[in-house]
């Protein structure tokens, strides 16, 4: 199918637009950026550059995408957004270039970004996930694949969001939520495994018995984070989902929500 573009639509010379993509009316697409084949833009979506968007994304109205950082010490270097393929971005939604030279903002394939919900500097956000509305990254946060954001939950700067996670909504995550678990609240808690994700991604009994042997030791004992680990090392099944659940609370530069 050969590519759409409304008259009202401004395109930069310099940008690039691939097969069967249909850019609506009003849409404004700046210098530098490069959209993949299939891309679809409703109306009123604005795109800057230098950004690298893949194959089949969908651009619902007045998203803005690859604006330049919020972050102060910007001092207008070369910064890069990549996008993966086939994500939806609801209306409204703002996704921010990196800070330093040379630094990216990348989101995998698969998303579903829901209105409002906004992904700031140099964040790195993993493959189908599922930002509901509001859902809001800081800085350098980084999000694992098929994490859930809950509406109207932030997330603090450097924090990171382990894959299979889910944040309640309204929730503030100010340190990390390891894989597989369920925070919630203002300060976020840990309140569960999530039992929910496990048997919709078909993960095998051993494992979900494993994570939720895992989940007791870590939030529901008496033992601390080094020792709820060492006991994990030596009565579990190291399936691969114990061994990333254990990298990640072990390598946790702002420590992990409890």
């Amino acid at each position: 199918m050969s590519t759409r573009i409304h008259p009202t639509a401004i395109i930069d010379p310099t940008a690039q637009i691939g097969e069967g993509c249909e850019i609506g009316p009003y849409c404004v697409i700046g210098a530098h950026v490069e959209i993949g084949p299939d891309c679809w833009l409703q109306h009123h979506v604005s795109v800057s550059g230098p950004s690298k968007i893949g194959r089949g994304n969908r651009f619902y109205a007045f998203s803005s995408i690859g604006q330049q950082t919020q972050d102060l010490k910007y001092d207008g270097e070369p910064t890069y957004l990549a996008i993966g393929d086939d994500n939806t971005f609801r209306e409204f939604v703002t996704v921010h270039r990196g800070t330093a030279k040379g630094t990216v903002t990348r989101i995998g394939s698969g998303g579903n970004f829901l209105s409002y919900s906004h992904i700031a500097h140099d964040c790195i956000v993993g493959n189908h996930v599922i930002f509901s509305n509001n859902g809001t990254l800081a800085g350098h946060v980084e999000v694992g694949d098929y994490a859930i954001i809950g509406g109207l939950t932030a997330i603090h700067q450097f924090c990171r969001i382990g894959a299979y996670a889910l944040t309640g909504g309204c929730s503030k995550i100010v340190q990390d939520v390891p894989p597989f678990m369920i925070a919630d609240g203002n300060p976020a808690k840990v309140r569960s495994y999530n039992k929910v994700a496990l048997e919709r991604h078909a993960f095998s009994e051993q494992s979900h018995r494993s994570i939720k042997e895992a989940y007791r030791l870590i939030y529901r004992s008496a033992l601390n984070l080094q020792q709820a680990v060492e006991q994990i090392r030596s009565d579990l099944q190291e399936t691969p989902e114990v061994a990333q659940l254990i990298a990640f609370v072990t390598n946790s530069p702002r420590g992990i929500i409890k």
